[in-house]
């Protein structure tokens, strides 16, 4: 149910129908707000986030928070099942590894939420350097993995070609690691005279920008 609400396009708003929250007719546009509440607690999950951060979060009463919860745990309990077998694994065995063997070493310090989170933070970074990997190999100059993405660079007249295989690329990577699953990406072109600009990391950028003018003066 989770791999069908990820291909469905809007995870969020099927996770909505799927709980029975709204109806099978639902929109972005007609349930903004029940979109909104499952949003957030779909990206709650993913830090084991509880209740009453949850409600806060959305600003409604902790019984909405403990509810929407354990909507996620019913619609998704093959995943709940699996989370809480990982658990048990790596404190019984005291270790847990990546589709390619990057291993943690668990220890009296080691919080419940680093192991729920490990496999899926570490096989998304396994993913994104096997991307790299491939997308060097098809001729694509990859300039640096940013977060969750890759940068690259390609002469304007073979951008677009460049674009759709790293996209290839990135498709292979998540199939080989998901056991055949694969994810979507999305493309943001930057062309000269622009340049490329993360406004996270606008604030810092400024900051180096004045370092060295004041150093060139």
């Amino acid at each position: 149910m989770m791999m069908d609400a990820y291909r469905s396009g809007d995870p969020y708003l099927t996770f909505a129908k799927q709980a029975s929250a709204v109806p099978e007719d639902a929109t972005k546009k007609s349930h903004p707000s029940e979109r909104e509440r499952f949003k957030q607690c779909v990206l709650a999950t993913q830090y084991l986030m509880g209740a009453e951060s949850l409600a806060r979060r959305i600003g409604q009463p902790l019984i909405v928070g403990r509810e929407l919860l354990k909507l996620h745990r019913e619609a998704y309990r093959h995943f709940w099942q699996w989370s809480d077998a990982v658990l048990d694994y790596a404190k019984l065995h005291g270790k847990l590894w990546t589709t390619f063997g990057w291993t943690i070493h668990v220890d009296a310090n080691t919080k419940d939420r680093t192991l729920r989170n490990f496999l899926m933070q570490g096989n998304g970074a396994e993913m994104l350097r096997l991307a790299c990997c491939f997308a060097t190999e098809r001729g694509i100059k990859v300039c640096a993995p940013v977060h969750d993405a890759l940068l690259i660079e390609a002469p304007l007249d073979e951008m677009d070609d460049a674009v759709c295989a790293t996209q290839a690329a990135m498709v292979e990577s998540s199939s080989i690691i998901l056991n055949g699953f694969t994810l979507r990406s999305e493309a943001h072109i930057v062309r000269y005279p622009d340049r490329y600009m993360d406004e996270r990391g606008l604030l810092m950028w400024e900051t180096i920008e004045g370092i060295l003018h004041d150093l060139e003066q």
